[in-house]
């Protein structure tokens, strides 16, 4: 199937105008990503940041907006910080002070997402509902720094009610960061649970082989 296909069915699976979607093309050629900038996409998410940064400078010709989705290094910061429109992953308060110092005032501020732990997965990096909401609170520390709301990538369900469950948590603590921040990116829901992430509020869901295909 043909990526502009395989794009036309995601949309239709969104059906909402109010939802955002981010085309993961982490490990996809750069020929995919021209072909669906093509069609008229121009949002698109990274999660090894040598790969990305390699695509940055070759895709330098398009108007795109790079976003960060995948683990954090601190000492891979400085590329985040320096390349990126967005890094939707971040999991501590070091990696958070971190992007802030290396950030170019020249540039703007970088667009960030709070990374919510959901569930016990001890392998799962974020913050709780607490550790999150106290660095709203302090906002004004990170000057180069733009909170624009939290993501969250919950334990896998084939459940639509625990899938549900899940991501109403994390709509509740989006809304209580808007006592402290003025967030508006709620990025919940990939390809197996888009619809659920949907209908608890999502503004944004991470789509990756569903669009492009299998990775090579």
């Amino acid at each position: 199937m043909s990526i502009e296909k395989r794009y036309i069915l995601v949309k239709s699976r969104i059906n909402n105008d109010a939802v955002k979607l981010l085309a993961v093309s982490k490990k996809q050629p750069i020929s995919k990503i021209r072909q669906l900038y093509l069609l008229g996409h121009c949002t698109f998410g990274e999660s090894y940041v040598q790969e990305a940064v390699e695509k940055i400078k070759t895709l330098s010709d398009l108007a795109i907006e790079w976003h960060f989705i995948g683990p954090i290094q601190s000492n891979k910061t400085k590329y985040l910080a320096q390349y990126f429109n967005w890094v939707q992953s971040v999991s501590s308060l070091k990696i958070l002070s971190r992007l802030n110092k290396q950030r170019d005032p020249n540039r703007g501020k970088l667009n960030v997402l709070l990374q919510l732990k959901v569930g016990n997965e001890e392998s799962k990096k974020g913050f709780n509902d607490n550790e999150l909401l106290a660095i709203c609170e302090k906002k004004e520390d990170f000057e180069n720094i733009c909170i624009r709301g939290l993501m969250s990538i919950p334990k896998p369900s084939d459940d639509y009610n625990v899938q549900l469950k899940q991501f109403s948590h994390c709509k509740d603590v989006f809304e209580r960061m808007k006592a402290f921040v003025d967030v508006d990116t709620l990025s919940l829901g990939m390809s197996s649970d888009l619809e659920a992430a949907i209908a608890s509020g999502s503004t944004m869901v991470r789509v990756g082989t569903d669009i492009f295909g299998k990775r090579e």
